[in-house]
């Protein structure tokens, strides 16, 4: 299933501490975006071992395109961890060169790779050829691999994976310390990606002040002649926001982050009650449970928290559901908040 066949795309961004297994499928069933993101996963770390990286591609059954989002530096590290993703059955892959973290990107990943746009080229290349020898049969027993991680992705493979040829998309910034667009976005275009979406703010900026939409806007003026879709990020607060810049900015979608935290019902536009929000968090966790039954129980804190707004007493339920380890003492607290809301 293409990802990227149907525009406008209105779709899910990937973000690392959110975006788990869980968090999609709540977001799929209630928000039914036209396509979601993985967390990004180290190629390096998978590479040398690292089996709980993994759990960032524990997924949930749906018909929604899935896109698995990796990132690093080493090229040969990215063709094992593609034929990872493409075994796994997610519908493209996803290279993150946009992440503002220091620890990521002062090694040259994430976002460091618009400082070497000459790697970043190496990288989207392997990719492309992994997929394509992955589509041609390649299999995990092709490929040099820690028998740790071959036994992880042998029991979560998908029974009647099929093989076809993966899109292979970026995720990037407008630039580096500074505005890079019209020197950064033509070397990604020259090795012609499925996609590129770009957050309008530098790497500098971080996720402070307002997304510069005229530089997405300009890189979609630059890929005009080609066939690789532009889709904007950043400051999208709705449906309507979303659709209004593609719109506005000549682009093929838009991908929601942080707008949709607490909110899976931005895609569709719908508003719903407190009730049903309420309802979602704890359904949300029961998710979490049921999908990564070794995940970390107490990163639902958040969720909880962004779900648990504009009621009275919400403050107070706030901060009872900062002390939850489990499904049943969220249960315990939500359990008269939500009778009290019928």
């Amino acid at each position: 299933m293409n990802p990227w066949k149907s525009q406008p795309i209105i779709g899910q961004a990937p973000m690392d501490g959110v975006t788990d297994a869980a968090f999609r499928c709540i977001t799929d069933l209630h928000g039914k975006p036209d396509v979601l993101f993985t967390e990004f996963v180290s190629v390096e770390g998978v590479g040398n071992g690292a089996v709980r990286l993994l759990d960032s591609l524990i997924t949930h059954k749906t018909k929604t395109p899935i896109i698995g989002q990796i990132y690093g530096t080493e090229p040969h590290h990215f063709y094992t961890a593609v034929i990872i993703v493409a075994s796994l059955g997610f519908s493209g892959i996803d290279i993150n060169m946009g992440c503002p973290d220091t620890s990521i990107s002062k090694r040259g990943a994430g976002a460091g790779l618009i400082r070497t746009p000459k790697l970043a080229q190496e990288i989207v290349k392997t990719v492309q050829k992994a997929q394509k020898d992955w589509a041609n049969g390649i299999t995990l027993d092709d490929i040099a691999l820690r028998s740790s991680i071959r036994k992880w992705v042998s029991s979560h493979q998908p029974k009647n994976n099929r093989r076809s040829l993966l899109p292979v998309s970026v995720k990037t910034r407008i630039g580096f310390e500074e505005i890079t667009t019209s020197e950064w976005i033509p070397y990604l275009l020259e090795v012609q990606p499925a996609a590129i979406t770009i957050h309008g703010r530098t790497l500098k900026q971080m996720y402070t002040g307002n997304a510069n939409w005229d530089e997405i806007a300009k890189a979609a003026e630059m890929a005009k002649s080609s066939d690789t879709l532009i889709l904007g990020n950043g400051d999208v607060h709705s449906r309507k926001d979303g659709l209004d810049k593609i719109k506005k900015y000549y682009l093929d979608g838009v991908l929601i982050g942080r707008a949709s935290f607490g909110n899976p019902w931005i895609f569709t536009g719908e508003e719903v009650t407190n009730k049903v929000k309420l309802e979602t968090a704890l359904e949300h966790c029961e998710a979490f449970e049921r999908l990564t039954p070794e995940g970390h129980f107490l990163s639902l804190r958040k969720h909880l928290a962004w779900y648990c707004k504009n009621f009275r007493n919400s403050a107070q339920v706030r901060d009872k559901l900062m002390h939850v380890t489990c499904v049943a003492d969220v249960e315990e607290i939500l359990h008269e908040v939500i009778s009290s809301l019928e």
